[in-house]
This record gives structure tokens, C-alpha cells and sequence, in this order.
């Protein structure tokens, strides 16, 4: 189960690290710091239409949640997997918190 915790937090690693570097260059792109890409553009059209930006979905896991509600669904997620490397493996298992649901699935029998 180990190794099933570990691909899933470099999943959720890779997936937070776009989420921080996305926001903290639209930030400084609105501020006029650096050039306002096409990405960057399309990263604050979706914040404006409360939709999950295309870069986020490129490294996220499948949702047809709109923006507000993908958030709150990651934050669980991210509590999820710190509960487990905090506290052990828990006792019963939320499947679709997984990115990659196979390898648990694999990892379990």
C-alpha cells in the first residue's frame, strides 16, 4: 500500500506545483511584472467563468466539477492523503480520491 500512497502523492505533488506556479505568475502577470502568456490568459479567463483551468487539467485527475467545487474536492483530497501518511492507512478507502484508482485496486488484492 506503500507504494500505492507514493505514486499518488507525486501525482498530487506534480498537480500542486502547477496550481502554485500558474496562480503565482498570473498574479505577477495582472501586476505587470512579466508578460501575460496564452496559458496565463486562459488560467484567468477560467477563474472568471469559475471553470478548472486546461493547464490544471492537464496534470489533474478527471472532474467535470466547476472551479469552486474542484478546490474544495482537492482540499479534501490533499486532507485524504495526509491523514494517511499522518495517521497509517485508514480503515476504509475513498476510491475516487485516487488518481490512478487501478493501482490501488491492484495494490489491494
Amino acid at each position: 500500500m506503500n507504494t500505492v500512497l507514493i505514486q499518488e502523492l507525486i501525482r498530487y505533488n506534480n498537480l500542486l506545483k502547477v496550481l502554485i506556479t500558474s496562480t503565482a505568475q498570473l498574479k505577477d502577470a495582472i501586476a505587470g511584472l512579466v508578460i501575460m502568456s496564452a496559458d496565463l490568459e486562459e488560467v484567468g479567463n477560467a477563474f472568471f467563468d469559475n471553470r478548472v483551468p486546461e493547464l490544471w487539467k492537464t496534470v489533474a485527475y478527471p472532474s467535470l466539477k466547476p472551479l469552486g467545487f474542484w478546490l474544495i474536492d482537492f482540499l479534501d483530497r490533499m486532507k485524504f492523503m495526509n491523514n494517511w501518511i499522518e495517521d497509517g492507512a485508514p480503515h476504509v478507502f475513498w476510491i475516487s480520491g485516487f488518481f490512478f484508482t487501478q493501482s490501488f485496486l491492484t495494490g489491494t488484492s
